[in-house]
């Protein structure tokens, strides 16, 4: 799954969103349903600026991770997980914890599956194993050319 799949995708379970767009953490866009790419861009940079403006305000320093902003024609919304951002928009009287919720499974998927590509990547890079040279393992069938020693008759007999 790409970043625009993973858009594509949360666009098309949760019919509350509008719009959104998948950004690094510096506003640089990854992805976008919007249909022009200058919105999405400006999407971006502003989700990632009202992010780092409100998290200012933060008395304990924490890093601010979710915010809503809410206007009488929609909602904004942004959602930080590690160093990508991504934002929506919605109409009015949005169901506020559910669109939260798929913008973080949107993240979170799309990070599972980087994971599972980074991982995959080194196997398919590794070299094949060679097979071992040298002595070959006993199957335990009598080899050709070989016979079995025989027994000598008892000179008593």
């Amino acid at each position: 799954m790409d970043a625009a799949q993973a858009l594509a995708d949360l666009t098309e379970i949760s019919a509350q969103i509008e719009g959104a767009v998948l950004a690094d953490g510096d506003g640089s866009v990854i992805a976008s349903t919007l249909p022009r790419e200058e919105r999405g861009a400006e999407l971006a940079r502003a989700a990632v600026e009202l992010l780092a403006t409100a998290g200012e305000s933060r008395a304990d320093g924490q890093d601010l991770v979710q915010l809503q902003a809410v206007t009488p024609q929609g909602s904004f919304f942004v959602v930080r997980d590690g160093g990508r951002v991504v934002a929506a928009l919605t109409g009015p009287k949005p169901t506020v914890g559910l669109v939260f919720y798929d913008l973080k499974t949107c993240l979170r998927m799309l990070e599972r599956e980087e994971a599972k590509a980074e991982k995959a990547e080194p196997a398919a890079k590794a070299p094949a194993t060679k097979p071992r040279v040298g002595k070959a393992a006993s199957t335990g069938r009598k080899t050709p050319g070989k016979k079995k020693e025989e027994e000598a008759p008892d000179e008593g007999s």
